[in-house]
């Protein structure tokens, strides 16, 4: 019997029973592996790819903060706008079934309201590829209804969509637009406090969780999940908006009587909290649209001579751009000039070096390292004259030499006490931090130069923080822009508090510096024109070179001129900046671009404040006196001590000069009483500019012309020129006629 053939059948049974018993084992062993791999390692990921295909999120955007000034004026808001968009796939379609050109109707209409190009708007709507075509991005109110009617009319319900989203609205448009900043196309923050103040402005958004079936609808009795948006916080500013407007309004008047071709900056802060009442620079952009040129970007765009589209024109629209958004008080630096020299001396009181009665000499020059080094009076200011002098004429030998008794060492300290080698903090973004000597590299040149500010570079912010500490007893403060935070209810959430770096000098020395830079004002200082009629005001102008740009020949030809000044007050001071770069103006001192505007700024702002007056106001607003009796108006005229002249016999006045409710100088000044119809009584106003007060005052009197003084109001100085007047030489006045003569001090090359 032959059993071979069967064994080894049986055998090769075996062998595939054993190979299958294997490869089965094999296979539980991966399955069981997988099974684990996915139950302990892939089960969130696998769970929300599963949860993913039966449920679909709707985002719930939280609502952006509002912005306030400091009572709480809007400033920045949200509003909603409407997207209108369309498909121009679905119009092909609906075109070919209903036999209509939609495209054209579609683009009469909605290019209509959102006065767009016809033939521009039919072109993207007959591009047939596109599944959405936005035609408006911000739709406002009164855009959207005239949409919603032009659809129902037409029947475009199936074609025509409208989608409501919020957008940030800035009711001021320019008002203080480089301390707002702007949102982005997604709300989010890019510049300014929207952009520091970003997270807490934006909330956090919420979501709208919902089961869906296998067409994306929302399932009867299905899963739901909701989690609320938190809508964003609002802030209240500091920002005074009427002082704001003011300093707007004054940095616009600097650009155009002086042709400035870097911008010109301001700031006004409170010097005992370090509140910012106003931040300016005059290339004033709308936040609403922020990306359209200001008027002067725009001219030299144009004029720049590339042609429209072309890369270098997209360039210098990007730079000029760019440059218009940049927050100049903040963000650049500049050499402060002889502004630093309240520093200066401030260093050498506190230190002991100086003392305010020390006496000094110019001979218009003095010579360091090898250097003559001179003053901006190349006569010099002669000798024997007290520190206090040489302060208010801004003498550069005087400032040396303190420097030199002073010491690199212990100035350097003190520049670093008052905070120059640190940002200030404030709470605005890209603040640039000043770049000034290392303290081994100081030597007697370097020393020199500081003294008056000249070779090294400090934030705008920086340098009135500084002069702060000078105005407010001796304390370093932190600028700073937000008051409060609230919520939706107005209550609130979180609340500033004055935050005292260190105390810099000490009281008496900053009394002492206060004393001599307010007495420079009101005599004949350096700073007489911010002088302010009434009011008790320490200035200091300023007027520094720019040596990064040089002329073909390696000399500095662009100069910024600026002024610093602060106002004492018992209960808390203000302090003020404004700096010129690149005035193109004839003159380009400190004491002419910059100060005047000073003076106006506080004439406004310290009223409004309800700072107490130190003297009387010298105008006089005309009263009504037609139709009394002559002698009535002669006796109120004298008990307001304001000279007349009667002309004609008659007992009753009938007509007067200057009209009622006009302001005229009192002392300078009287009111013409009519009481005959005179047959002409007309004069030529003469050539007044360049004439002092008082030989301007006799020919104005001598012609029976009034006058009104403004800018320096000091009637008692001699150094004073008359610079404007508000009747142009020739021009044909009513005798008695009020002629405004614009005074500054002309003399002082700082």
């Amino acid at each position: 019997m032959h059993t071979s053939g069967f064994d080894g059948a049986r055998r090769k049974t075996e062998r595939r029973g054993y190979i299958t018993l294997v490869a089965f084992f094999l296979v539980s062993v991966l399955l069981v592996f997988n099974i684990l791999r996915l139950d302990l390692f892939a089960y969130d990921s696998y769970r929300d790819k599963a949860y993913d295909q039966i449920t679909t999120t709707s985002t719930l955007k939280a609502e952006r903060g509002s912005i306030y000034d400091s009572s709480m004026n809007l400033l920045a808001t949200t509003k909603t706008v409407w997207r209108v968009f369309v498909s121009p796939k679905a119009i092909k379609t609906a075109s070919k079934k209903d036999g209509k050109d939609y495209a054209s109707l579609l683009s009469g209409g909605l290019s209509e309201i959102f006065s767009l190009d016809y033939n521009k708007l039919y072109e993207k709507m007959s591009d047939y590829t596109v599944l959405d075509l936005t035609v408006a991005k911000a739709a406002s109110e009164e855009q959207y209804k005239r949409v919603v009617d032009f659809t129902a009319k037409a029947s475009l319900e199936s074609l025509l969509f409208t989608e409501a989203q919020t957008s940030r609205f800035y009711p001021s448009g320019t008002l203080a637009a480089h301390v707002l900043g702007f949102t982005g196309s997604d709300n989010q923050g890019l510049y300014g406090l929207e952009y520091s103040y970003n997270s807490l402005l934006s909330g956090k958004d919420g979501y709208y969780l919902y089961a869906k079936d296998a067409n994306g609808n929302p399932m009867p009795g299905g899963y739901t999940d909701i989690v609320e948006a938190v809508d964003g916080s609002s802030i209240v500013t500091t920002i005074d908006s009427y002082i704001q407007t003011v300093l707007e309004g004054e940095l616009s008047s600097i650009v155009k009587n002086h042709s400035v071709t870097g911008r010109a900056t301001g700031i006004v802060m409170d010097t005992k909290t370090g509140a910012v009442l106003a931040m300016a620079t005059s290339s004033p952009f709308d936040p609403n649209s922020p990306y359209e040129l200001d008027a002067l970007s725009l001219e030299r765009l144009c004029s720049s001579g590339y042609a429209e589209g072309s890369d270098e024109y997209k360039a210098l629209k990007s730079e000029l751009m760019q440059i218009m958004w940049s927050n100049k008080a903040v963000s650049e630096t500049y050499e402060p000039g002889s502004t630093f020299k309240i520093v200066t001396v401030a260093a050498a009181l506190d230190s002991g070096s100086a003392k305010m009665t020390d006496t000094f000499s110019c001979t218009g020059s003095h010579t360091v390292g090898g250097y003559n080094i001179r003053c901006h009076k190349r006569t010099g200011h002669g000798s024997g004259f007290s520190l206090a002098y040489g302060l208010q004429m801004s003498c550069n030998p005087t400032m040396m030499a303190i420097a030199e008794r002073t010491g690199a060492d212990t100035f350097y300290s003190y520049v670093e006490k008052f905070g120059y080698l640190e940002r200030t903090g404030i709470d605005l973004p890209s603040e640039a931090r000043s770049i000034f000597h290392n303290p081994d590299a100081i030597g007697v040149t370097e020393l020199a130069t500081a003294s008056f500010g000249q070779r090294f570079k400090v934030s705008i912010i920086n340098q009135l923080t500084a002069i702060a500490a000078v105005a407010n007893g001796g304390y370093l403060v932190t600028p700073y822009l937000v008051e409060r935070v609230i919520d939706e209810n107005g209550n609130t959430i979180k609340e500033h508090e004055t935050k005292i770096k260190r105390r810099v000098i000490s009281e008496e020395v900053a009394a002492e510096i206060a004393k001599a830079l307010e007495e420079g004002v009101s005599g004949d200082g350096g700073a007489k024109n911010a002088y302010v009629e009434g009011y008790s005001v320490a200035a200091k102008t300023g007027t520094s070179q720019k040596f990064d740009i040089l002329d073909e020949n390696g000399n500095s030809y662009l100069r910024i001129g600026s002024t610093v000044a602060f106002a004492p007050s018992d209960e808390s001071g203000i302090a003020a900046i404004i700096v010129v770069d690149e005035p193109q103006s004839s003159v380009k001192y400190g004491s002419t671009v910059a100060a005047p505007y000073i003076s106006n700024l506080f004439s406004a702002i310290l009223p409004y404040l309800e700072y107490e007056r130190t003297s009387a106001d010298p105008t006089y607003t005309v009263g009504s006196y037609v139709g009394m009796n002559i002698n009535s108006a002669k006796d109120a005229l004298e008990n307001d001590g304001v000279g007349y002249t009667v002309i004609g016999d008659g007992s009753v006045v009938i007509s007067q000069l200057p009209a009622a409710s006009i302001d005229i100088t009192k002392s300078l000044s009287k009111v013409y009483l009519y009481t005959v119809t005179p047959e002409r009584d007309t004069v030529a106003v003469p050539n007044l500019v360049g004439l002092g007060i008082a030989e301007a005052n006799r020919i104005l009197a001598n012609e029976g012309l009034n006058v009104k003084i403004s800018g320096v109001t000091d009637l008692k100085s001699n150094i004073l020129k008359v610079v404007r007047q508000s009747v142009p030489e020739g021009y044909t006045v009513k005798r008695g006629s009020v002629i405004e003569l614009t005074v500054l001090c002309t003399d002082h090359e700082d």
